[in-house]
């Protein structure tokens, strides 16, 4: 089987869906390779994808296969990182105080950010997108919801980029460590002083048979909660008002019909994601994919943005369609690791892009913004920017 090298293909990062889509024709599961490993099993295809999502034969814990690094070991101690049973533990644990509730309880608190925030920027007339809503919004309302409000965002925001989009120069350094002596004395400060939060509500949390979270635990929850809880929904925001901006049609039908926004959100999900590939698994056993088999301990990348343009699944897929039945995308996950924020990530983004559209009703791109800067790596799939004017 040939190896296709992603480090040959410049256009990759801006458009993956034709790769994509040649990969697929020629079966479900391929090697690649990529600037952080030599040698990963890629499943495009959509069933293949989704199964491969739910098999507990494809493990997440690092350190069942030799590749464990010491920078990340405290961070990795969450439930992202982790297999049953302690990823069961530790998502209960979580669950109880992540709660509907408490997520319905944010919804005007996120409409009164959004307010906020188009009131400082509609009367400049043109913005990057990304700087003006799509990142403050849910950086603050994470953080508040964590509460950690006085957090240095801009410091934030490179050591979390520096992690999961990292740049040649980032891989270099030690993002990740900088990140865990940053959260160690955040949860510190918060013991010293609790209040009525998720971060304090996660220290003193105990299950019946009390359990609770050790320090390292609440380390690498408070890294899962704070960069996945701002990271995927600032993309879903850019990428989804990107996708209107390119599709005159549909941006005109959500217009004429903004009750069509939560279907809307789930198509923006579908064609064009935040997340492009789930974070890697490894085989715990030989696993058998289509007709290939995967040895033991071998990289697993299940990629969410090609099975998402599977037309075994997706009538036409490669059309953005806000009308399109929602049901059935892969842009949260699928199984165990289902994406435990997606209720905040969804309520977030109708109402930032439900304000936007109505504060700026000739919301357009700025063709003086030049290029795209898209974000480097597997992981996250948008840019770094995104100009528009009004």
């Amino acid at each position: 089987m040939a190896v296709l090298d992603l480090r040959d293909l410049p256009d990759f990062t801006v458009n993956p869906y034709p790769y994509y889509a040649k990969l697929r024709a020629e079966g479900p599961v391929h090697i690649v390779r990529t600037d952080e490993m030599e040698r990963i099993w890629l499943v495009v295809g959509y069933e293949e994808a989704r199964a491969a999502l739910a098999d507990q034969r494809l493990g997440k814990d690092w350190r069942t296969t030799g590749r464990w690094e010491a920078s990340e070991a405290v961070l990795s101690a969450n439930m992202l990182e982790l297999d049953a049973p302690h990823h069961t533990r530790l998502r209960r644990l979580v669950v109880r105080e992540f709660t509907p509730r408490r997520i319905e309880a944010l919804r005007p608190r996120v409409t009164g950010i959004t307010g906020r925030l188009l009131d400082a920027m509609v009367p400049r007339g043109s913005a990057d997108l990304v700087d003006a809503l799509a990142f403050p919004l849910p950086m603050t309302v994470i953080c508040e919801l964590l509460g950690v409000p006085d957090i240095d965002r801009d410091a934030f925001r490179a050591l979390s980029n520096g992690i999961v989009s990292p740049t040649p120069e980032q891989r270099e350094g030690d993002p990740a460590g900088a990140m865990s002596d940053y959260l160690v004395d955040l949860i510190a400060d918060k013991r010293r002083s609790p209040g009525d939060d998720l971060l304090s509500a996660l220290i003193r949390t105990r299950d019946e048979g009390g359990d609770s979270l050790s320090s390292a635990e609440l380390v690498g929850m408070a890294f899962l909660l704070l960069v996945a809880g701002h990271e995927t929904t600032v993309n879903l925001i850019a990428n989804g008002v990107r996708a209107l901006l390119d599709h005159p049609d549909q941006l005109a039908l959500l217009r004429a019909d903004p009750g069509l926004i939560d279907n809307a959100v789930e198509e923006m999900l579908r064609y064009d994601g935040p997340v492009e590939t789930a974070t890697f698994r490894f085989a715990r056993e030989p696993v058998k994919i289509g007709d290939t088999e995967i040895a033991r301990d071998e990289a697993v990348l299940v990629a969410l943005a090609s099975a998402d343009r599977d037309s075994g699944r997706f009538p036409e897929p490669a059309a953005f369609d806000i009308r399109r039945e929602p049901q059935g995308h892969l842009g949260f996950g699928h199984g165990a690791h289902y994406c435990l924020g997606a209720p905040l990530a969804r309520m977030e983004a109708r109402i930032a892009i439900g304000a936007l559209l109505e504060r700026c009703p000739d919301l357009a791109r700025d063709p003086s913004g030049g290029e795209l800067d898209w974000l480097p790596g597997l992981l996250m799939r948008g840019v770094r920017g995104l100009p528009v004017r009004w």
